[in-house]
């Protein structure tokens, strides 16, 4: 991901700002550095490298290499994607990809789109653009806002359509994989504290991935707790009888 301005701190902040993360959760490429001279202006471009540590990891929570990987793989939720993009097979499809691309051009972010996973209940599509920070957001707030306006417009196409869901350089396969790992991560320490266990609030989306993740797991439960968009998931011990 890249980014620009006029001195290099300005473009690690645009980073920071359109990333939603701390300074010390990314390495920073000098691309460019033109310094300003008489008749134009410093410009510096910056290329980011996203330090590959979990930003959900807490420090009361077993050390991610505790996990069992064949638990983990059985535990997650679906994320197959195809390495080659889908051509769309229908005239929905075909009017998803393009109103996909014409709202991130409507936005001053084009880029492109291409089907990377479908069943019947669900397509998954994937954007590259040049922007996929700013796409992104914070947290994947305007991300999670993208697929919002898609799938209120797939529901006027059709009754019943397939859950569209929006990515952008695979940000919600790494965030679904981590939230995986965090489910079971805090599993295994309210089954060893007999203890109850509050999560950070979550759209609904996460919180999705949260309860499938434990769904099978016969001494635990959850739940969510509190009112409005962001909740919060509650993973419970319950005691097998």
């Amino acid at each position: 991901m890249e980014f620009e301005g006029k001195t290099e701190k300005e473009a690690i902040d645009k980073a920071i700002e359109a990333l939603g993360l701390e300074r010390d959760e990314f390495d920073v490429e000098i691309l460019e550095n033109n310094k300003p001279g008489l008749f134009h202006k410093g410009n510096v471009k910056i290329r980011v490298h996203i330090n590959a540590q979990n930003e959900e990891q807490e420090e009361t929570a077993e050390p991610e290499s505790s996990l069992d990987e064949d638990v983990v793989a059985e535990n997650a939720v679906e994320l197959e994607s195809s390495s080659e993009p889908l051509e769309p097979v229908s005239v929905f499809e075909d009017k998803i990809l393009d109103f996909v691309e014409d709202l991130i051009g409507k936005m001053d972010y084009p880029g492109t789109a291409y089907i990377c996973y479908r069943n019947e209940n669900k397509i998954r599509i994937m954007i590259e653009s040049e922007h996929s920070g700013i796409l992104i957001g914070k947290k994947g707030k305007n991300l999670d806002a993208i697929q919002l306006l898609v799938n209120v417009y797939a529901g006027k196409l059709k009754e019943e359509p397939p859950r569209i869901i929006i990515d952008v350089e695979k940000y919600r396969e790494r965030r679904e994989s981590n939230l995986v790992k965090l489910a079971l991560r805090t599993a295994e320490q309210v089954r060893r504290t007999k203890r109850s266990k509050l999560l950070e609030p979550m759209n609904p989306f996460e919180r999705r991935i949260i309860h499938t993740a434990l769904n099978d797991m016969e001494d635990i439960a959850t739940k969510s707790d509190g009112e409005g968009l962001l909740k919060q998931v509650r993973v419970i011990y319950r005691p097998v009888e």
